[in-house]
């Protein structure tokens, strides 16, 4: 079979192999859309989501990554703003004395092993709909319709959205149907010591150098390597989105690599 795929690859024009590529794509997302559109639990959140889309409009958040930047970052200042935190940012909670206004999780690895600690959260909470595999529904917690393939950017967060290779596209995505005119970014560092080949599932040998806290994804905890190209992409979306709405994504992680949003001093964000 790998035999004939590389024949093709030789005959066929680029352009006709991304479209085939694109719509095997299309079809394998097919097969999920359904169930992701018709099952109680993604009729219940959708239904749910009506009430929040634009309830923050005009208003500003922060999306705050999980980078190592995050101790150089005074986050106090953030009691008090809308902020929607991702994966294991719930380490932080105690230290800060509060939480995120918004969580949100669509890593599978992420959870499957820290289920109990997300189902247990006490704030609006918004999880792939793959997560149903280890999560409970409740109230407060949303399943969203994520895929990996079909890049766009989603304005409407109770339809189908790309991953773009990170969950911070996904908070972009989240916080465009929210309503929120200024997005800030703190804690994107977009770089990474690890290095391997992208999405390869890797399990951790000792504490993390990557993240915010050393036992982020501590011994034995198994993560996938990130896509940072694809990301670079996904968030030029975004960026694209926002401006023709009207409204901005900034950066203001401190000695941050990411270079797609203008960058901004996240101290110059506050006054007193």
């Amino acid at each position: 079979m790998s035999t004939i795929k590389e024949t093709l690859k030789k005959i066929l024009p680029p352009t006709l192999i991304r479209a085939g590529g694109q719509s095997l794509d299309a079809l394998q997302r097919s097969k999920g859309w359904p169930e992701a559109t018709f099952h109680p639990w993604r009729r219940d959140t959708m239904r749910r989501m009506a009430a929040l889309k634009d309830s923050r409009k005009g208003e500003r958040c922060f999306i705050i990554g999980n980078g190592p930047s995050l101790r150089e970052t005074d986050l106090s200042k953030l009691k008090g703003e809308f902020s929607i935190g991702m994966n294991r940012i719930y380490l932080m909670y105690p230290e800060l004395g509060f939480s995120t206004s918004y969580y949100l999780s669509v890593n599978d690895l992420v959870v499957e092993q820290c289920a109990t600690d997300i189902q247990a959260l006490k704030l609006p909470r918004f999880v792939s709909w793959r997560a149903r595999r280890w999560l409970r529904p409740e109230d407060d917690l949303y399943f969203l319709y994520t895929t990996y393939t079909g890049a766009g950017f989603q304005k409407n967060a109770a339809r189908r959205l790309w991953e773009g290779a990170t969950v911070t596209y996904v908070a972009m995505q989240l916080a465009f149907f929210l309503g929120f005119q200024q997005v800030v970014l703190i804690g994107v560092d977009h770089n990474f010591v690890t290095q391997g080949k992208p999405n390869t599932t890797v399990v951790s040998e000792g504490d993390d150098p990557n993240h915010f806290s050393p036992s982020y994804f501590g011994k034995g905890f198994r993560w996938q390597l990130p896509d940072l190209e694809t990301s670079e992409l996904a968030y030029g979306m975004a960026k694209q989105a926002y401006q023709a709405a009207g409204r901005e994504i900034i950066d203001a992680t401190v000695g941050g690599k990411l270079r797609v949003f203008p960058r901004v001093d996240y101290n110059s964000l506050f006054h007193g």
